[in-house]
């Protein structure tokens, strides 16, 4: 770790994320993935104390308080919230998330502002992943100088949309399922959904795709630097590399990158 690294992460210990999306987005799964982790989340409330709660449970059912912190033993330099389900994109809901995020904005600590909103939209349901929603969302809430990702989660599931359509068009079922990864992509792009969120008043600064989080060997390298490219501030970067564990090597090269623009 650099110098700066170290500086940054002795003096702001924490980076928060504002998790967004209907149940069953697979959101609990990726925070999984981006800790390295297999375990539970640990949930506090707003003083700290530890909250007893079914976490894959109350993902399907959107019981989540915005405030409880969610963390993982294996990594707490990440703390996350989650807004509850965000289903029919529901006044209230529009209303909850936009005093949060105000308030955090007010902090004068740095570690206990929000620093980035990870919007998970799954494509296990691409026949309308883009939602009410979505749309309300995007459309309604602006969150100030807080980036918002845009993260299609289950991505894996248009690869099986794909081998139907290629084994559709005679394709054997070898070649088929070697296609199938970069035709979902092609398809992805044809249906534009990240199209369908740019032209809203508030689209996201960032759009990733993510698939295959079920398998605890999955890669966020994708979503950490598209994230830290959103940030557009040093001090934020440097905090949010040093507290990622999923890429020693995006580590070195953000070093390499700060020492080769000093």
């Amino acid at each position: 770790m650099s110098a700066r690294a170290a500086a940054v992460r002795d003096r702001f210990p924490r980076f928060r994320i504002l998790v967004i999306g209907r149940a069953n987005a697979g959101k609990t799964t990726l925070l999984q993935r981006v800790c390295k982790t297999t375990e539970s989340p640990i949930v506090c409330d707003r003083n700290g104390r530890k909250v007893k709660i079914d976490v894959k449970g109350t993902e399907s059912r959107g019981e989540h308080d915005i405030e409880h912190e969610i963390s993982f033993k294996s990594n707490d330099r990440f703390v996350f919230h989650d807004s509850r389900g965000f289903e029919a994109g529901g006044e209230d809901e529009l209303k909850r998330v936009r005093r949060f995020v105000a308030k955090r904005a007010e902090n004068q600590a740095l570690e206990d502002r929000l620093h980035a909103i990870w919007y998970c939209i799954p494509m296990n349901e691409h026949a309308r992943p883009i939602t009410v929603a979505e749309e309300v969302f995007f459309s309604k809430c602006g969150t100030g100088r807080v980036p918002v990702i845009a993260i299609f989660t289950k991505f894996d599931a248009l690869h099986a949309v794909a081998f139907s359509e290629l084994r559709g068009q005679g394709m054997g079922i070898r070649e088929a399922t070697a296609r199938a990864p970069r035709h979902a992509g092609r398809m992805f792009r044809h249906w534009d959904y990240a199209g369908m969120l740019r032209v809203r008043k508030y689209p996201p600064k960032n759009f990733v795709c993510m698939g295959g989080m079920d398998k605890e060997e999955a890669d966020c390298t994708a979503l950490i630097s598209c994230t830290a490219e959103a940030l557009g501030d040093d001090v934020l970067e440097t905090l949010l590399v040093s507290a990622q564990q999923v890429n020693l090597e995006l580590s070195v090269n953000y070093a390499v990158k700060r020492k080769n623009l000093a």
